[in-house]
């Protein structure tokens, strides 16, 4: 597992949702070159080349793209686009409220 996308990852967790580690089962896997974030056995984040994306429902994924905040996902550059995620912008990942509250989005968008 790339061990650069695996440490931004959970540095990122752990500040966006420090008690995340104790409330849930979280787990971390390789895919396709980049590293999945698990919530109970469901992915809900990822970090690799492409940055960090976190898997939201149609809604909250809608008002990212029109604002702009992020871009969809893919995992190889000719690949196809993974409908549900949203590669996160520079200026939401620096807003801690703004990226807590899309965690929080993610995780029960996953477990629902």
């Amino acid at each position: 597992m790339e061990n650069k996308y695996l440490n931004k990852v959970t540095t990122l967790l752990k500040q966006a949702r420090p008690k995340l580690p104790t409330t849930h089962r979280l787990e971390f896997k390789n895919v396709f070159g980049a590293v999945g974030g698990y919530v109970s056995g469901k992915i809900f984040i990822s970090c690799g080349k492409f940055g960090v994306a976190l898997r939201l429902p149609p809604d909250v994924l809608d008002d990212l793209f029109q604002k702009k905040e992020a871009r969809h996902l893919k995992y190889f550059s000719k690949g196809h686009v993974k409908k549900e995620y949203a590669v996160l912008s520079k200026q939401i990942l620096g807003n801690e409220h703004q990226l807590k509250k899309l965690v929080g989005e993610s995780i029960k968008f996953v477990l629902k």
